[in-house]
């Protein structure tokens, strides 16, 4: 029998600050989720937030409106488990899931299982790496990919074909990288024709990362919330002003919310356990 029953708001708890609702969730409580959307067929949409996202929502109307639709929102990024235990929510370490991490465990069960996977992103050269890294790694793994590179309107010849090719497929776990909010606003504008029970919509560069384009940071300094000058050092240009200046953002929104909103969690458990 599965742990997560159909009464979901009985097993998952929800933690909310800055304007944002989270389900914390662990790595392995992350499968189990995916599994059973899978097995019940339920159409979810499953996003993230980290700092750089936050921002992003609070700038964007069309990330907010995504974000409403998104059936459960898991914390990538150590600065937001930090906050969270700021508002009295009693998060650990194992209630941040990055892809970098979750991708191979996720691909592992998939194989498992017999799902089929299909994966939207990178570049073409990139997402067929990291594909085949992951086929040789997982023989049984049904895995599909698709560049991100391309005409992502709705209504294009483009985005039209790609529709019908995932479709066609048919797969069991739709993997969505293109970026933030590229990847969000796709989603939301095809996700009704989508024939896929669940879609994981933020998922970055995780191909990249798997393909070894991207260089992994050491998994101690996520751990520890320091990835981020692994990721300056690699690729100062493009994140100079998402950890420079956005956070100077993030603290404006903290010394807003948080005199209104302190002790929210009156020091419980973000999630409760599932295993």
């Amino acid at each position: 029998m599965n742990v997560l029953s159909t009464r979901y708001e009985n097993v998952i708890d929800t933690v909310a600050f800055l304007g944002l609702t989270l389900q914390p969730l662990s790595m392995p409580e992350m499968n189990m989720l995916v599994e059973q959307g899978i097995s019940e067929k339920r159409k979810w949409i499953i996003a993230n937030h980290n700092l750089h996202s936050v921002y992003l929502f609070h700038r964007h109307a069309k990330l907010r409106e995504f974000y409403s639709r998104v059936r459960w929102t898991h914390i990538d990024g150590m600065p937001l488990v930090a906050l969270a235990r700021l508002y009295g929510y009693r998060l650990q370490r194992r209630h941040r899931v990055t892809l970098v991490d979750w991708t191979y465990p996720l691909m592992e069960l998939a194989a498992r299982k017999g799902w089929r996977v299909f994966h939207l992103g990178s570049s073409k050269g990139s997402a067929e790496k990291g594909a085949s890294k992951l086929r040789k790694l997982y023989p049984t793994l049904q895995l599909e990919v698709s560049e991100g590179y391309f005409d992502a309107r709705y209504g294009s010849s483009d985005n039209e074909a790609l529709v019908q090719r995932i479709n066609a497929y048919g797969p069991d776990l739709l993997m969505v990288g293109m970026g933030m909010p590229r990847q969000e606003f796709w989603t939301q504008e095809n996700c009704a024709r989508l024939k896929a029970p669940v879609i994981l919509s933020s998922i970055g560069a995780a191909f990249d990362y798997v393909a070894g384009v991207v260089p992994t940071p050491p998994r101690w300094s996520g751990q520890i919330g320091l990835e981020w000058v692994f990721r300056l050092a690699h690729d100062p240009t493009r994140l100079f002003k998402r950890y420079f200046l956005e956070p100077w953002y993030i603290l404006l929104l903290l010394l807003m919310d948080y005199p209104r909103h302190r002790n929210a969690g009156k020091l419980r458990t973000g999630a409760q356990e599932l295993s």
